[in-house]
């Protein structure tokens, strides 16, 4: 059959060739069409508790998680020319587009009670710009009276100074989000200039725009990158600069179909897609070099071109197939779990990995019918004495050697089994990035200073409507739980509804600190007028009216609690929150109230989490197919035994690597199981099948025919092997920790199937071999 579909393809080369490039100007102008995604919670799938009530959330209040803070650490704050140059630094913030508010200390304000209209009326605090030092000192012992801005604007105890900048959120969840976070920084960077001061910048608009800006370029370097070193190793390889540019239009097209394919599946790139371009170049090469290296030996031993492209395709057609199939396995599982970043990411890798065989079996046999026969010098590898040499040991020790492969191989696994039991699952929102990287430094900055930045929202529904307005009773239990909150090591002071009536009480009564608390019945049936809004039209609000709509619906039915607090990961988190609900439980009757947990960091670690459930998911998954396909393949139970078992013995050692040298479970990390399990499995299927073929083509001992098999795959192997494992080290060049911990867990996974395919297999095959014999 792939005989005769080698002849076919030949004959019918010129409409090959045409559909080929139609379909790669078509899947061109749809690759034009793609765009970058910036929506995180699509990790969650959309029947996710936790997903659904992040989304009655937004629906509700609006969102969060759209806040980027800038600190200042001085004694000088309150001097002059430092808080003039501030005051400036807020008027600049606000000027630029789609910020949408500055909350800074010069723009303070106090509430001031207007007896005569009764209503509250907000009064600046400062009036900047200062010329006297005795008037700054007189607005500043004003502001510090004001218990409300005490933990949110400024810790007294370190200096340590903020200014809060709330961008609008369609802006930030699109691409116009590097402007606006540029522009934002034009301002900071001008300021530090004039003062000489270094501020410290963070909030999850600033941590995900600047890493996800980092990681889009470095992906495109390294797309480059792996396009130059496939280039270099092609060349070294095959001393042929048409075999080098052929290979290179195969990835290249294979990149164009990958992003074709999510522009007409209606995908944007996101996070996880942006990798795929990078894995087609990898993947895509050792296609190329086993029909080539094929395509050479055939020549040398007939001499004839068109005989050695028939042969080249009925020998590897088979052989490459499954091998795409296996890889396409590999990724394409992802698209059983219910995550939608997983699915598109599993979609695309995994159609794109089968379209390159399709590629690669029309693209190079015609292109090299064209090509004049391959001279000397392009075959000289094939004799290549280091190689040559290394297959005579791998075969001594294969034949002559073999007790010593079994041992070393229990050995190394059992050592990588307990450094198994070592692995922990922990995710942290920054915890790929360097920890001397000023992302990382400026968000601990913060988390000292102001016990973090991270948002989470507490919301408090009551069963009726009206039921938080009737009594100040639901306030007296919100503020018991915020002053909870306010203990924890890991939470900031929380803001919500109950802060902005303790401020007003503290108006109400002529500015007394002491007045700093929650109103109660009797309070509140005094202040009642003055908490009115009294204006017509919106614009015209308080501020504490204004604070009000933010942090309690129409109907008086639902509140939220926002509270800063520090990255504390996947692992912490869960308990932390399960620590507040049962505090929540015992300060509301649940017969009444409703107290739910949401904001950007639980669904952000919620996504963490739920990725890596469904990596490992997949990973069963990949198993299971990928085995169903070596048994439809050989029809043989035995040799899927001995199939599988070079093949798990690689990411057995990798986890037990990852358990001794401390590296956690994350979706960075565990996507490397599934991916190297469909790569590793192709020299497995590449060896087996060459054996059968040695098989079926004589009647030799097994050991006859593992050394022929050996020897005629065994250069090809490490070729592409190398190949590989070159391309996935080029990602250890990345400064992010995911991204470097994938290129070299991939590469050392790579490493150890290479081996275990070309010494532990052939033992295991002669093994079976010589049973059935006895």
């Amino acid at each position: 059959m792939w005989y005769s579909l080698g002849k076919a393809i030949l004959k019918n080369r010129i409409l090959l060739l045409i559909i080929l490039v139609a379909v790669t100007a078509f899947m061109g102008y749809k690759a034009s069409k793609v765009q970058m995604g910036y929506d995180f919670t699509r990790a969650i799938p959309t029947n996710n508790e936790k997903y659904i009530d992040y989304q009655k959330f937004l629906k509700k209040f609006g969102g969060d998680g759209t806040t980027l803070v800038i600190g200042i650490t001085s004694d000088s704050f309150f001097t002059v020319d430092f808080f003039n140059a501030v005051g400036k630094l807020h008027k600049n913030l606000k000027k630029v587009q789609d910020v949408q508010d500055v909350l800074s200390i010069p723009e303070a304000v106090t509430l001031v009670k207007d007896s005569a209209l009764q209503q509250f009326v907000p009064q600046k605090i400062f009036h900047y710009p200062y010329a006297s030092q005795a008037i700054l000192d007189s607005d500043k012992n004003t502001f510090q009276s004001l218990p409300f801005y005490k933990g949110i604007l400024y810790n007294a105890a370190s200096n340590a100074y903020l200014i809060g900048v709330t961008v609008n959120k369609d802006t930030i969840n699109s691409k116009a989000r590097t402007r606006l976070i540029d522009d934002i920084m034009k301002e900071v960077t001008a300021f530090e200039t004039s003062t000489k001061i270094q501020t410290h910048i963070s909030g999850l608009p600033y941590i995900r725009t600047t890493v996800a800006n980092r990681i889009k370029n470095e992906l495109n370097l390294f797309l480059i990158a792996s396009f130059l070193l496939s280039a270099i190793t092609l060349f070294i390889f095959f001393r042929s600069f048409s075999a080098t540019v052929m290979s290179l239009i195969v990835v290249g097209i294979g990149v164009v179909w990958c992003l074709g394919t999510m522009v007409l599946l209606d995908y944007k790139i996101t996070i996880l897609t942006a990798l795929i371009p990078i894995l087609i170049v990898v993947i895509g090469i050792p296609n190329c070099i086993y029909f080539l290296n094929k395509y050479h030996t055939s020549f040398k031993e007939t001499n004839n071109k068109e005989n050695a492209i028939i042969n080249m395709i009925g020998k590897m057609g088979i052989v490459t197939l499954f091998c795409n199939i296996a890889a396409a396995i590999g990724f394409i599982v992802f698209a059983f779990t219910h995550s939608n970043l997983l699915k598109e990411f599993g979609l695309v890798s995994g159609i794109n990995i089968m379209a390159l065989f399709f590629i690669s079996l029309i693209f190079i046999p015609v292109v090299l019918s064209y090509l004049p026969a391959p001279k000397t010098k392009h075959t000289k590898y094939l004799e290549n004495k280091i190689l040559e040499k290394s297959l005579l040991n791998i075969e001594k020790w294969v034949f002559h050697h073999s007790k010593w492969i079994w041992v070393g191989t229990i050995a190394i696994t059992a050592f990588a089994v307990s450094g198994i039991f070592k692995l922990k699952s922990e995710g942290f929102i920054v915890d790929d990035l360097p920890k001397q990287d000023k992302i990382y430094t400026d968000l601990k900055w913060f988390e000292t200073n102001f016990k973090g930045v991270m948002p989470l929202e507490i919301i408090v529904e009551a069963k009726k409507k009206g039921a938080l307005k009737r009594s100040t009773t639901p306030m007296q239990k919100m503020d018991e739980l915020s002053a909870y909150l306010a203990t924890k090591p890991e939470t900031a002071k929380p803001l919500s509804l109950v802060e902005g009536l303790k401020f007003a009480r503290q108006a109400f009564f002529d500015g007394d600190s002491a007045n700093y608390s929650v109103p109660t019945d009797f309070d509140m049936a005094l202040m009642g007028s003055y908490l009115q809004n009294k204006n017509k039209k919106p614009s015209e609000k308080t501020a504490l009216t204004k604070l009000m709509s933010n942090f309690i619906d129409s109907n008086y039915q639902t509140a939220r609690i926002s509270v800063n607090m520090k990255d504390i990961g996947s692992k912490k988190l869960p308990i932390l929150l399960n620590d507040i609900e049962q505090k929540a439980k015992e300060i509301f009757d649940t017969a009444n109230y409703k107290v739910t947990f949401t904001g950007s960091s639980v669904t952000f670690l919620e996504g963490s989490s739920f990725i890596i459930n469904g990596l490992k998911e997949s990973i069963i998954w990949a198993f299971s197919l990928i085995a169903l396909c070596m048994l439809f393949l050989f029809r043989s139970v035995k040799i899927l035994f001995c199939s599988l078992i070079p093949n798990i013995i690689p990411l057995v050692i990798t986890a037990g690597v990852m358990g001794w040298c401390g590296i956690s479970l994350k979706p960075s990390t565990v996507l490397v199981f599934s991916v190297t399990l469909g790569i590793v499995i192709d020299v497995t299927i590449r060896f087996l099948v060459n054996y059968k073929q040695e098989t079926d083509a004589n009647k030799h001992t097994a050991q006859f025919n593992l050394s022929q098999t050996i020897k005629h795959t065994g250069i090809s192997i490490i070729y592409t092997s190398l190949v590989l494992i070159a391309g996935f080290a080029i990602f250890c060049f990345s400064s992010f920790g995911g991204t470097f911990a994938l290129g070299w867990l991939t590469s050392l996974t790579l490493i150890v199937g290479t081996i275990t395919n070309l010494l532990l297999l052939p033992v295991l095959i002669n093994f079976i071999a010589a049973k059935k014999r006895n």
